[in-house]
């Protein structure tokens, strides 16, 4: 156990799965908006 590396931090690991989830993220705010006709900001009440 002593070899792992930390999966916290600033690890390349943590970074990757950001990236990852922040494009899913991007993709699924994109066909919100497509679907719905309106805006992120306006589904959520904020213009």
């Amino acid at each position: 156990m002593e070899n792992q590396q930390s999966k916290f931090g600033f690890t390349k690991f943590a970074e990757t799965w950001n990236g990852r989830l922040a494009m899913l993220g991007f993709i699924i705010a994109i066909a919100t908006e497509l679907l719905t006709g309106q805006s992120v900001l306006s589904q959520l009440g904020l213009i």
